[in-house]
């Protein structure tokens, strides 16, 4: 039995290692669907896309090739090979993409990666958002080719560029200095009086850096012209921006942060003339009641109800409902966390729609790699139905008709964005408009038989608005389905059409670059500015709805961006107090951003300008070509190195340590190559491993091969011993034995896992492995200095004889938990596993293991319970578990836990066993970190207070769990209890500590210390 477990001890280790390096937890990214690459050329770009549309095709490619040579006439970089684009369909297309790792949120609008230069994207809802992500990822793709290929820059010196920096250019560049939504943010910036340093500009949480980014370059080129972008940016790269800001701009970083926030005070104050702001109506949803981010409003048709998103439960956007008078929350309606087969909503740009009779609510849902439209009964939040519209795989903004029988929705389908009816009843889909212009915003007349929308028709038609497409209002006659267009303030953005009791058309315009509402009169042409905000009516981004009507009271409610915050106010219409404004008159100085020299020439505000003209120059021509998966190189990293060292075991002798790793994939990420080779020593200990991962269909599967040597030493100090040195002399040495053993294991392995959702998947795996043995016997001699003066070096005979161990397995694994600073906070984990090994060991092993989090602000409750087993065969003969690990029972592993157990007339033997049960509850306590979650602010200390009491038994055989055991062999099992407090630290995402102090709950019993280096369960 010694012998066994001699063998054994090592290869249990070896067997936790392969465990530990699978995902035991953790969400999906499943492929739903297997999408049909194609590939252009054009003259600078290969464009892998699956559009059905030859005419748009050739749209993006001109675009593609229009920004290329913006970004290089600013740059003065080239890009030498063919950029690699990317193209999805949609956004839920997009989220399935294999070329990036983790998960994409619905926020996220689009990709570039460095190792491939690779720009990634979905195609928007709107011509105009399309056409900026692909301006902003292209403005990224050059900052990875000026860093990566620059001639004093590498992969290193990305560190050096904040992402205020990288994400601002990236904005300006695509933007332009003149953008009424940043200007918004900007000014609310300066009423809170809270106007960033550059280094403030680090704290992400707090200062968006797409937004105070752009500003920062374009009051840096409004300060030295647009020709200081790629100087300034190299430079930062080499040197960080401390010295960046000498070399490059002759000034200290301190002083030239100075110069930013009077600018930025001068310029953004002197929009807001008195500095107060003049709110209409009452506040529903704040910070109070809600969140920080409270979006979407839609008022029930009776005027009774509010649904709106939020995050107010931390975790994630929510659909809540809320009492339209008071603002008091009557009931979650919807979560995406806790309904498994729906990945996120749609909230970005998007909101819901109630039912003529305001008890039911439609909003849009992403589920298995499509939009669905879910019905739920407001009242219960119980869903009524879910409808995946054929042939409409994205679409947003739903509008229920007055008569109950259809929805409207903004559709895109291959890259075109019209107007679609999905009947209630049947989910029938019905093309309302059929156009290359996007229609989007829809909502009904009271009478239904109109439909109001805004539409990019007459920009595209007539030409842009400071490098922009924008959006005019337009109405659709719905038996006839002509359109027609509502010509007031051109070249502005006029969204969010809502009709009133009266037939005039309630809408958000920022024609003089502030965010207000507006009263359109149809019957005399007449505009009214009915509010008059220094911030203003927004969503997250400008295109996202923020008002709804309730057309039996007049009543209106709007989502108010102001303190960096979004709240929701409600107001009748007949208190707001109206302006009439010329319907002819724009007017964006409000929405300039800084600009301190007058005399330098802004290149990239002229260049988008200009693209009208650039557009109608002939289209690029295309070239088909195949595509071919072709693997190429990624990623290269390791170390090696040669030394000489020193140790009373091998003497002074020679090695290498080191290794390489390499990483091979595809073009779009469905094939993976991996592999590393490493040296630890001698040649001898020469090990590797090559992996694969297939993940081109929605099982994703791969297999792996490997040599890995482990290495461990037995012996010690035979005595003084003569040393024959020759000459018939001799010298007293101290002897030494050591035995050198090593374990090779040689291993083949198969994996597949089939995700059912985000948050469900199904894991299969096999292995094959041969473990061999070596063993080499040192016999060194010491002098009295201690230094080795011989060795007898010999391969021993009698090492363990080889043996076969293979593994079979399968689990069920489920986890929508949301972490919090160290440990889960909310949802739930589970995995329900067995694994059957054979070979040398035979038996099989069961995995039961089910945690549930519950979070009421500002305290969490943590449980779970754990069964591991190994059952039949020969599964008694390896090496017992142990349940006083600190990952099970914190508190019994130390001496102090062997005196504890003496001291009660209890067996230490109790902790240990072929099966474990557990259970551990914990009280969690966010303690330092972001001030939405912590008790104490910190940005930099994110820490968690943990009150715990944990459970555990270690046993045989079932039996040894009951009072009247007839198992002579064994017995009885007794569990044991430890209660106690722990503080987690998370050390920079990188580490988790957790110091604990737990006292076992017995009658002889004194306090452990103990610390787990390991995030909490």
């Amino acid at each position: 039995m010694r012998a066994k477990h001699f063998i054994l001890t090592p290869v249990v280790f070896l067997l936790t290692i392969t465990v530990a390096s699978a995902q035991y937890f953790g969400r999906n990214k499943p492929n739903y669907e297997k999408f049909d690459f194609k590939i252009h050329q054009s003259e600078h770009f290969d464009i892998y896309h699956y559009l059905d549309n030859p005419e748009y095709l050739k749209e993006l490619a001109a675009q593609c090739e229009h920004w290329h040579h913006l970004h290089q006439s600013i740059l003065h970089d080239t890009i030498e090979q063919k950029n690699p684009m990317i193209f999805y369909n949609n956004h839920a297309d997009f989220q399935q993409t294999n070329t990036i790792g983790g998960s994409i949120g619905v926020g996220t609008g689009g990709v570039t990666e460095a190792f491939k230069n690779r720009v990634i994207m979905p195609l928007a809802m709107s011509n105009q958002q399309t056409h900026h992500v692909l301006g902003h990822e292209m403005v990224h793709a050059f900052q990875y080719n000026m860093i990566l290929n620059g001639d004093s820059t590498n992969l290193r010196s990305l560190r050096n560029l904040p992402l205020w920096m990288v994400e601002g250019m990236a904005e300006y560049m695509s933007i332009g200095g003149v953008d009424a939504h940043t200007a918004m943010w900007m000014r609310d910036a300066v009423l809170r009086d809270d106007i960033p340093t550059l280094d403030q500009l680090n704290n992400l949480g707090k200062y968006f850096p797409y937004r105070y980014g752009q500003v920062f370059w374009a009051f840096l080129t409004g300060l030295r012209g647009d020709e200081i972008i790629a100087p300034f940016f190299k430079a930062t790269a080499m040197f960080g921006i401390d010295r960046a800001s000498v070399m490059v701009l002759g000034m200290k970083k301190k002083d030239l942060s100075k110069l930013w926030v009077d600018a930025f005070r001068r310029h953004f104050g002197k929009n807001l003339g008195d500095k107060k702001e003049k709110l209409v109506g009452k506040a529903l949803i704040t910070s109070a009641n809600g969140g920080r981010l409270n979006i979407a409003p839609e008022i029930s048709p009776n005027g009774q109800y509010l649904i709106f998103l939020s995050e107010k439960d931390l975790f994630s956007t929510d659909l809540f409902l809320a009492d339209a008078k008071t603002g008091k929350i009557i009931r979650k309606v919807a979560s995406a966390s806790r309904e498994g087969h729906i990945d996120d909503f749609n909230y970005i740009e998007s909101s819901g729609t109630w039912s003529p009779n305001s008890k039911e609510f439609a909003f849009v849902g992403i589920s298995k790699g499509d939009n669905i439209l879910i019905i739920k009964e407001a009242a219960s939040g119980k869903t009524v139905k879910e409808i995946r519209p054929k042939g409409l795989p994205a679409f947003s903004n739903p509008a229920w008709s007055p008569d109950k029988k259809s929805i409207v929705v903004t559709g895109l389908v291959n890259g075109q964005t019209d107007l679609y009816s999905i009947r209630v009843s049947s989910g029938k889909v019905t093309q309302l408009t059929d156009d290359r212009f996007a229609e989007i915003h829809p909502s009904w007349s009271m009478d239904g038989n109109f439909i109001f929308f805004s539409t990019d028709e007459q920009s595209m038609k007539n030409g842009r608005t400071n490098g922009k497409w924008a959006f005019n209002l337009a109405e659709l006659d719905v038996a006839n389905g002509l359109k027609s267009h509502v010509n007031i303030f051109p070249g502005a953005d006029n969204l969010n059409p809502e009709q009133d009791t009266a037939g005039n058309i309630i809408f958000l315009s920022n024609r003089d670059g502030y965010r207000n509402i507006y009263r359109y009169q149809p019957s005399t042409g007449e505009v009214f500015r009915i509010t008059d905000l220094l911030t203003g009516v927004s969503g997250i981004t400008h295109l996202a709805p923020a008002i709804s009507m309730d057309r039996k009271r007049n009543r209106l409610v709007y989502t108010y961006f102001s303190g960096n915050r979004y709240q929701i106010y409600q107001t009748k219409l007949e208190r707001m107090e109206a302006h009439s404004v010329d319907p002819g008159v724009v007017d964006f100085t409000a929405a300039q951003l800084p600009k301190l020299n007058k005399k330098v020439q802004r290149v990239v505000d002229h260049q988008l300008a200009d693209l009208d003209e650039m557009e109608a120059q002939p289209a690029p021509s295309l070239v088909e070509k195949d595509y071919r998966p072709q693997f190429k190189l990624d990623y290269v990293g390791g170390s090696a190195g040669a030394g000489i060292g020193s140790s009373p075991a091998f003497g002074t002798t020679t090695g290498l340590a080191g290794g390489v790793d390499l990483l091979f994939s595809d073009i779009l990420g469905n094939n993976q190559l991996f592999s590393s080779l490493s040296l630890n020593g001698e040649i001898t200990d020469l090990g590797g491993t090559v992996a694969y991962i297939n993940r081109n269909s929605r099982i994703n599967w791969g297999g792996a091969l490997s040599h890995t040597p482990f290495r461990s030493i037995q012996g010690g100090y035979l005595g003084v011993d003569t040393l024959f040195i020759g000459n018939d002399a001799f010298q007293l040495a101290d002897r030494y034995l050591f035995d050198v053993t090593r374990i090779f294991e040689d291993k083949a392995t198969l994996f597949a896992q089939y995700p059912f959702s985000t948050t469900l998947r199904l894991e299969a795996g096999a292995s094959f492995s041969r473990y061999s043995f070596r063993v080499d016997r040192l016999d060194n001699y010491y002098d009295a200095f201690g230094n080795l003066i011989a060795q007898d070096r010999q391969k021993l005979d009698n090492a363990p004889p080889a043996f076969n161990l293979g593994n079979v397995q399968l689990a069920l694994v489920g986890d929508n938990a949301n972490f919090g600073l160290t440990a889960p906070l909310s949802g739930h984990r589970y995995r329900f596993g067995v694994e059957q090994y054979f070979g040398e060991f035979n038996y099989t092993a069961a995995t039961a293991d089910y945690r549930i989090y519950r979070y009421f602000k500002p305290v969490g409750l943590a449980f779970r319970a754990l069964h591991y087993g190994r059952y039949g065969g020969n599964s008694e003969g390896l090496f017992p578990l142990y349940a006083g690990s600190p990952w099970y029972l914190r508190g019994l592993n130390s001496a102090a836990a062997q005196d504890i157990f003496v001291q009660n007339g209890r067996s230490f033997d109790d902790l240990l066993g072929s099966k474990l049960l557990v259970t551990n509850f914990e009280v969690r306590i966010p303690f330092s970190g972001p001030e939405q979650l912590a008790l104490v602010k910190s940005k930099f200390l994110f820490s968690d207070l943990n009150f715990f009491v944990d459970g555990g038994v270690a046993f045989n055989t079932f039996n040894e769990l009951v009072e009247d055991s007839r198992d002579i062999r064994y017995q009885r099992a007794k569990p044991i209890f430890t209660a106690g407090a722990s503080v987690r630290v998370n050390l920079f995402g990188a580490l988790v500590l957790e110091p604990y102090y737990a006292v076992p709950l017995v009658k002889e019993t004194k306090g452990v210390f103990g610390l787990n280096i390991i995030p909490g369960w």
